[in-house]
């Protein structure tokens, strides 16, 4: 019988069969750890291994994107912490001005199809995006993958969704996964990889790939791969990493533990409800909704192209007087590219509250976090009670957030 897109990639990483539900002893191309979750590694290298060298200097990273520069002594601390054993072991730190860790091994190409990532990132699975396994583990996991190079790891069943249909404008990828989010809830993706196929995600871009990828960790499952793809997106990543983009495939006779259709013609803008990223529902139910304030950015929506979409709507516009917009670019690179192309320069004018790149947003330790009473909508990945304030937040699409922070309450574009 052949393999799956996730087996493929274990097999070719180990001396073992990558079976569904076999653990295999699976070898590593890269471990990192975030400030978040990074000191707990240092420490327990230093109490299990002390005086060992790593695995290998050149596999092994810090990358600094929660709280950026620090704002507290605790991830002042943190930080500092990793960057003295950086010093030690001669190994890379992504520090405080390159932005999120995960897209940021993507620009530089160490995420690459088919390799094996792990880290303390629980969204580091957004790197299904390019055809690389990527995986979040705790820090002891990673303090022996720094040590080793290697990893135990359950190789996870498969499943197939087919979607069926297109979808255009004013939804967008948000909203498709918002979509998908709601077929699946969090029972039938749980801890398996997902394979997602049709016309409408093999014409996705990179931005549009990685918001879709991020949020299986909201699926409860492993990883999502987008295997079909045009030749625009392979010259897009290829032009971004600088790596050729040649990822597996699966194989024909491989086995899937369910094949799921899902429809999304006529697709609207999707918002999740708080508190949970799987209570979807279509915007017409919610239109009216007051808000406070909006977030656009995080691993799930901070591209340039994401952004972009926030500028369209808002263009010759304001955000309402008493509403909050703020805006968070994933990476220094987005950043650069939001600079050249005015696109920073429209947000500000709008009256967007613009701050470095990094995760932003998203929990305790980011900038924005919501008081008691405030409503807020993100284009962040989770809105669980108490992850991002005392607030409640909503999830949507960037433009969905801008039409709703120039409304002050939840809107979709075509309401402006």
């Amino acid at each position: 019988m052949g393999k799956t897109i996730i087996e493929k990639i274990i097999q070719a990483h180990t001396d073992d069969d990558a079976a569904p539900r076999k653990i295999v002893w699976m070898g590593l191309d890269v471990r990192s750890a975030r400030d978040f979750g990074g000191p707990n590694v240092v420490k327990n290298y230093e109490r299990e291994y002390s005086g060992l060298p790593l695995a290998d200097k050149k596999k092994t990273f810090f990358t600094f994107d929660l709280c950026v520069p620090a704002s507290s002594l605790k991830y002042a601390d943190a930080q500092q912490v990793c960057r003295d054993f950086a010093q030690k072991h001669d190994i890379k730190v992504f520090d405080v001005n390159k932005g999120i860790g995960s897209h940021v091994l993507i620009e530089e190409g160490l995420a690459g199809a088919n390799s094996t990532v792990v880290g303390t990132d629980s969204h580091l699975n957004i790197l299904g995006a390019v055809g690389c396994f990527g995986q979040g583990m705790g820090d002891v996991d990673i303090a022996f993958a720094f040590r080793t190079g290697k990893t135990w790891f359950e190789v996870p069943e498969t499943i197939k969704v087919l979607l069926k249909g297109d979808f255009s404008y004013p939804a967008t990828a948000k909203d498709l996964t918002l979509k998908v989010l709601k077929e699946l809830g969090t029972k039938r993706a749980a801890l398996k990889a997902v394979e997602f196929y049709g016309e409408a995600v093999r014409e996705l871009s990179l931005s549009g790939r990685i918001t879709l990828c991020s949020m299986v960790t909201e699926m409860a499952g492993v990883i999502g791969f987008i295997p079909e793809f045009e030749d625009s997106f392979r010259k897009e990543i290829e032009g971004i990493s600088k790596t050729e983009f040649n990822p597996v495939q699966a194989d024909e006779d491989c086995h899937y533990s369910e094949v799921i259709e899902i429809s999304i013609d006529r697709l609207a803008p999707q918002v999740a409800v708080p508190f949970s990223p799987d209570n979807v529902q279509d915007i017409s139910e919610l239109k009216g909704t007051k808000i406070h304030s909006g977030f656009i950015g995080s691993c799930t929506n901070g591209r340039t192209e994401d952004l972009a979409l926030a500028a369209r709507e808002l263009n010759e516009k304001k955000v309402k007087e008493d509403v909050m917009l703020k805006v968070v670019p994933a990476t220094a690179r987005v950043y650069e590219e939001l600079l050249e192309q005015g696109i920073l320069q429209a947000l500000f004018r709008a009256g967007a509250i613009i701050s470095n790149p990094g995760c932003g947003g998203c929990a305790e330790g980011h900038i924005g976090l919501t008081g008691e009473g405030e409503v807020q909508i993100s284009t962040g990945n989770r809105n669980f009670e108490g992850k991002q304030g005392k607030g409640k937040t909503y999830l949507a699409s960037p433009a969905v957030v801008a039409a709703s922070c120039v409304r002050g309450e939840i809107a979709s574009p075509e309401d402006l």
